[in-house]
């Protein structure tokens, strides 16, 4: 009798299955050594004390099988840093060493003492605070300067950049009814002719106030010196309140909001090409600017 070939097939099929059981193996890959910088997040405002956060980077990996528990390690003289161990293993340093000075527009010098908390309005962490509100003009200079007892020497500088006023905040509904019935929102503003201007427009729900979902990162190239609407989908229901945060960046800022955009978008994509996050400061990772921005608030009734 004639073999058949797609017995033969079928039988060299599954010997090829049977010895691809045994090619899965575990390889433990030494990653090279890591050396932490200083990372700084520090948004200056007109009428407001100064915060910053500052911590030290770390791995992108974690350092040990996550607990399911925070864990805290505190500071020694060798070690001065706060470790907060996250349940997934990362753990996050915060140091305690660490001198911050900022430059105000006159030229007078004032230390940021270490006092860590949670702004109330934001939800985030800061690490040093100043003492008075400051007072800032559209064109004035702001130096920093963040140092440890380590050799770390972080610096940068910020322009106070110009108001820009949003013309009108308006929505409307999509006309169906029940929980299908959603709002829309439409910005205006108009922008200056006479310079390159970059911007970024929060839209957020008032229990809401970190959701980055109506985020808009943007320049003028398309409109400049024009009237610029920006239309949102059909996604808020009746009832929301709305705000409309209108920000004009520095080019420096915008940049950095541009890679922070491009590295959550490589974060965990096997095809993406690693991000870099292009800092506004040197001599270490992060963002030193000025806030500037128009609000507007709407009730979608």
């Amino acid at each position: 009798m004639k073999p058949s070939p797609f017995r033969a097939l079928l039988c060299l099929g599954s010997l090829l299955l049977a010895a691809g059981c045994n090619l899965e193996k575990d390889l433990d890959v030494v990653l090279p050594a890591y050396t932490p910088e200083l990372v700084v997040e520090c948004y200056l405002q007109n009428g407001q004390i100064p915060r910053l956060t500052v911590v030290e980077s770390g791995a992108y990996l974690p350092t040990r099988v996550g607990t399911g528990q925070p864990t805290i390690t505190l500071p020694t003289a060798t070690t001065p840093t706060l470790g907060l161990g996250l349940p997934n293993g990362i753990t996050i340093q915060l140091p305690v060493d660490v001198t911050v000075r900022l430059t105000l527009p006159g030229g007078q010098v004032v230390p940021l003492r270490f006092a860590p908390g949670i702004d109330p309005v934001t939800r985030k962490v800061f690490t040093h605070i100043g003492t008075a509100p400051l007072r800032l003009e559209a064109g004035q200079r702001l130096d920093l300067d963040v140092r440890d007892t380590r050799n770390h020497h972080l610096t940068g500088t910020a322009t106070v950049p110009a108001f820009i006023p949003i013309d009108s905040v308006r929505y409307g509904f999509n006309g169906l009814s029940g929980p299908a019935r959603k709002a829309n929102v439409v910005t205006r503003w108009t922008d200056p002719g006479a310079t390159a201007n970059y911007y970024y427009l929060l839209l957020n729900a008032a229990d809401e106030p970190n959701d980055d979902a109506g985020d808009y990162l943007l320049d003028d190239q398309l409109f400049n010196g024009q009237t610029y609407t920006a239309l949102t989908t059909y996604r808020f229901a009746p009832g929301d309140t709305m705000t409309a945060t209108l920000y004009h960046m520095e080019p420096a800022h915008y940049t950095y909001q541009q890679s922070i955009l491009g590295a959550v978008s490589a974060n965990g994509n096997p095809f993406a090409q690693p991000a870099r996050i292009r800092s506004t400061v040197q001599g270490g990772l992060g963002v030193f600017a000025v806030l500037v921005a128009d609000r507007r608030t709407v009730i979608l009734r």
